[in-house]
């Protein structure tokens, strides 16, 4: 097994890949009542299955003789690979792309024990069964055959690589944007949930101050009454003047406080418009890689940016359908 050439390792990386798209597009398309196009990439390829089988290869090298050692091995070593290509793409793309939470005797989600038998049956499959009428087919190709299809495929995946990379980090720093933009957005509706029930303290507190000015008012107009009964209109009209001019300055002449409160109101409303604009250019910027990238992966979770991924989801299979309608009409 060790005996392959360079080219020979990368066509059977290539190969399973495709294997491994097929099964894993069937699989979900089936669970999901629609045809999707699994994987990270929109090419017909899924690595993830071309290094797991490549590594079953090798793990199980030593043990051929032992079935059991075989299936142990494959458990081992899939398991690993699963949780390490896990945990570095959701600290890469803040989303996961699969995901085991709801499954038991799960780990942080990556990996989970049923899928880590089941890997250890894969194992046993790919080394016993599936990989020896391959290796032969292979081997057969001559190396003027082999080499620029090789060549040509791993062009073909670098290119769909690079590109659905970049989606999935654009991906990721929109939903770190979301994210901010949610936190700013909550901050600003606690700050008015204060001033309103300030405003409402401060409206109380004045409508006390003006009750008691107003019984002060009436205790003098009845003592000036007792002693200069002959000023009573004069009493009337001052008491009358000096209430008309207190709401006069209530209304003009605002305490510091709500000076401050309408100028920081007046800060809140300009933040929620920039915020919501800012929103909206980022939700426009789902181009074709970043809408395909989450089409492809419904099973897709963020921990961390849950809302945004859901919004973001929803925006998005909102566009694709749009998309599909225009073509159907078109035709």
């Amino acid at each position: 097994m060790f005996h392959y050439s360079m080219i020979q390792w990368l066509f059977f990386f290539y190969l399973y890949s495709f294997f491994g798209w097929c099964f894993e597009s069937t699989y979900v398309s089936i669970k999901s009542k629609r045809w999707v196009n699994r994987g990270f990439m929109k090419g017909p390829f899924l690595p993830l299955y071309g290094s797991g089988a490549i590594m079953m290869l090798v793990v199980s090298r030593p043990f051929m003789s032992n079935i059991f050692l075989v299936y142990i091995s494959g458990c081992i070593g899939a398991t690993a690979l699963e949780y390490v290509t896990g945990v570095v793409m959701e600290a890469l793309f803040k989303v996961r792309y699969w995901d085991y939470s709801s499954k038991k005797f799960n780990f942080q989600g990556h990996i989970c024990l049923s899928s880590s038998i089941a890997w250890g049956f894969f194992t046993i499959l790919m080394t016993h069964l599936i990989h020896g009428p391959i290796e032969q087919a292979v081997l057969s190709i001559p190396n003027r055959v082999l080499e620029p299809v090789v060549f040509f495929t791993t062009i073909v995946l670098v290119v769909d690589f690079t590109l659905a990379f970049k989606a999935a980090m654009d991906l990721r720093d929109i939903l770190i944007r979301l994210e901010k933009a949610q936190q700013e957005l909550e901050h600003m509706q606690k700050r008015l949930d204060v001033m309103i029930a300030v405003a409402a303290e401060e409206r109380a507190q004045r409508k006390e101050e003006f009750e008691k000015k107003k019984e002060e008012f009436s205790e003098q107009l009845e003592v000036r009454l007792d002693h200069v009964a002959e000023r009573i209109e004069t009493a009337f009209d001052n008491v009358d003047n000096r209430l008309n001019q207190m709401k006069e300055n209530m209304k003009k002449s605002p305490s510091l406080y709500l000076e401050d409160a309408r100028e920081e109101l007046a800060e809140l409303r300009m933040k929620f418009h920039v915020q919501r604009e800012s929103h909206r250019s980022l939700t426009d910027t789902l181009g074709t890689y970043k809408k395909s990238l989450i089409r492809n992966n419904p099973s897709m979770v963020s921990p961390r940016f849950a809302s945004g991924l859901e919004e973001l989801k929803k925006i998005a299979y909102k566009r694709l359908r749009e998309e599909d309608q225009s073509e159907k009409e078109e035709k």
